[in-house]
């Protein structure tokens, strides 16, 4: 593993891989988590698996599946315009075959709705958010078996599992991570995610990233009221 690219952009090159970057330093938590701690990872018991992405941002995520999984289908989604086009030129970079790419956002509902950047990958839904972005109900994309489902949707989780779960769509997801989001100020929603899977039979567990990545979460516990906390919940049907 490398040190930490400076805050820049620019260029990487690794595993046979070449990336446009926007942010050095989130380059480098994303190659640790997802390539070195694999993050995301899954078996399959097939060689191409339909992999939902949700929260693209500049491909990493998608560079990792491909590289378990050369046949993976990939329905990727980024909702920022400017991650998006750095996205495409990866994707496209790369020579990724199976990859659709989609500029919106999950989120409970269809439609626009106001958006604030962070130009690296911390940008979410904010009602005085500088730009528009797109959303997609995540349940109009299930309309068969999922073999793997990412959502790292900077807090949009909760309603993006509700209503899958509202339309009976849940079970067509085999295996999931979602990263939960715990943002300063907002409602603490990691029980009701929880509760969604126990009720849909998944068996799930809980982590909470190392402390490069999350280091609020680690003791001594000091929970300040501008403190985020991040942790993933993998899941996987019990019934498969």
């Amino acid at each position: 593993m490398f040190a930490s690219p400076p805050r820049t952009s620019g260029k990487e090159r690794f595993g046979g891989y070449t990336v446009r970057i926007l942010d050095g330093p989130s380059f480098y938590i994303q190659f640790k988590d997802e390539f070195i701690r694999r993050i995301y990872h899954f078996e399959s018991s097939r060689p191409d698996p339909l992999i939902i992405d949700g929260g693209g941002n500049i491909g990493m995520s998608v560079l990792y599946f491909k590289s378990i999984y050369p046949a993976a289908r990939i329905v990727c989604f980024e909702p920022d315009p400017t991650v998006f086009n750095v996205l495409t030129e990866n994707v496209e970079g790369n020579h990724l075959n199976n990859v659709t790419l989609v500029n919106a956002g999950l989120g409970g509902e269809a439609g626009m709705v106001a958006f604030e950047p962070d130009g690296s990958d911390g940008g979410r839904t904010a009602a005085s958010g500088r730009m528009e972005v797109r959303m997609e109900r995540l349940s109009a994309h299930l309309s068969e078996p999922v073999d793997f489902l990412k959502l790292n949707i900077e807090g949009e989780e909760l309603p993006v599992l509700q209503d899958a779960a509202t339309n009976g769509l849940l079970r067509n997801v085999r295996e999931m991570v979602v990263e939960y989001h715990g943002w300063p100020g907002g409602d603490q929603r990691l029980d009701e995610i929880l509760a969604i899977l126990d009720r849909h039979r998944f068996r799930y567990l809980v982590h909470d990233f190392d402390a490069e990545t999350n280091d609020a979460s680690k003791p001594p516990f000091r929970l300040r009221p501008d403190t985020p906390w991040f942790c993933l919940v993998y899941a996987r049907r019990t019934d498969d």
